[in-house]
Order: structure tokens, then sequence, then C-alpha cells
């Protein structure tokens, strides 16, 4: 299955692509799962100016926007849905400071598809305090963690490895291979990635570990986009004998 379970529309600040543009992209280079990932701050705040000119509060009401943003996202899966699998997914943002927007502490996101988790190895400014098991808790759906060096992350908690990845995998948790390459991440990979597809230690963890990888290309500018990295990395993938997530899974 060629997936790509990080992508961005407009609803997130930083994208202006309609989501039609993204999914016909899509298609035309050959991504049989595509899973849409706004920002959680960007569609709940709805406008710049109603996010950016206040400080964060743990309270704050998100109101229906999530919810539009749901609905508007089930019709174009509907409208699509002979040509692609679309999930309906949210990158959740845990960090506090200047230009940091976590979510809320009670804004419901159990409906989602899944949710992606960004900011988890930041544990000094992250609401989630490097705790990615009792935030999949209490987001009640599938979970993936965003761009993050899990490997490094799990050793500085002190962690074992192969211990950690098979609690992830009990609880449904993922692990995000995300290999953009745009001019928003000034065109830089994640050095994590590519170590995990040098490594053979890291992927007999993983494998033995039972936990899911997904692939995402994190694309906020559909005149960027690059196919041909989704589907090597998700190729590369089956080849060691892991999974991605939702594969042969129904949603």
């Amino acid at each position: 299955m060629i997936q790509d379970l990080h992508v961005h529309t407009y609803y997130s600040f930083c994208s202006t692509d309609k989501p039609e543009k993204v999914v016909e992209t899509a298609i035309a280079g050959g991504i049989q799962m595509l899973g849409f990932c706004d920002h959680s701050y960007g569609v709940g705040c709805a406008r710049k100016e109603f996010c950016y000119d206040r400080l964060y509060n743990p309270r704050e009401d998100y109101g229906l926007t999530l919810q539009r943003y749901y609905d508007h996202l089930s019709l174009i899966r509907e409208k699509y849905r002979n040509r692609i699998k679309i999930l309906c997914g949210i990158e959740v943002s845990t960090l506090l400071g200047r230009d940091a927007y976590a979510l809320p502490e009670n804004v419901d996101v159990s409906f989602f598809d899944f949710a992606l988790v960004e900011n988890l190895a930041d544990v000094n400014r992250s609401t989630a305090k490097g705790d990615i098991f009792s935030l999949a808790k209490k987001l009640k759906c599938p979970v993936g963690i965003a761009h993050t060096d899990m490997f490094r992350f799990i050793d500085h908690l002190g962690e074992d490895p192969l211990r950690y990845f098979r609690k992830m995998a009990e609880a449904g948790i993922f692990w995000e291979i995300n290999v953009n390459y745009d001019s928003l991440h000034s065109f830089k990979t994640h050095d994590y990635v590519t170590e995990f597809f040098k490594s053979k230690y890291q992927q007999d963890i993983i494998k033995k570990s039972g936990v899911r990888l997904s692939v995402g290309f994190d694309g906020h500018n559909v005149r960027e986009y690059k196919a041909p990295r989704i589907k090597n990395a998700c190729n590369m993938i089956k080849n060691m004998g892991i999974k991605l997530a939702f594969e042969n899974r129904i949603i």
C-alpha cells in the first residue's frame, strides 16, 4: 500500500491548497491512501488573528470548527472513494511557548480517523511531558507520533527500545517516517529517517516489536509534492516485513 498520512491544506496557516487539489495531486502521483492532517490550532482557530493575537488558553473552546473540518473532509472522501482511500486526521500540537499552540485540554478529537502528535520530544515545553501513552488515551482515537527521532527519544527516557515499541504496538500507537523535502522545511531531510533506512538494528527492533509505521510527506504546497519519495519509503518498509499504519484495517 502506498500511503501518505501527513498532508496539509488551507486549513493550516502554512498552506493555501484546497483539499481537492491535494487529492488530485496525490492520485496523479500514485498514492493509494491519503491522510489529511491539518494543524489542530489552524483548524480550531479558523483564522490567524483568532489564534495568533492571544495567548494559549488550556480551557479554549474551538466550538464546532473541528467538526466542520471533519465534515468537509468526509464529503471529499465520498467524492473520491472510487479513486483513493482518504482518512480524516488532525495534527495535534503539544508545544507551549511563543508561536506554539498546544491542543486545549478539553477539545474533543475522538471522532477523527487518527491524530498525529508533534513536539513529543520537547519534554520541557510539551504538554505531554514525554508520556505518549497517557495522551493517546485522552485523545481517544488512533495515534501516531510525527517527525520524531524515537530511538533518540527513548534513549533519553532511559527505556529499552524493544520494550517501548512493544508498548506502543499494544496501545495501537504508530511511528511516522517523515520524508518531507520542500521549501517550507528548507529542503532538509530528517536524519532519523536516513538512519532508520540504514540501520538493520533499528529495523529489527521495529519488526520484532510489532509497532506499525506510517509514511508522510508533510506537504504544504502541491507544487513541491514528491510522490516518488512516498512510494520509495512505503516499498522499503514493505520489503523489511514491517506493516504500515491502517494496512488491511477497516476505518
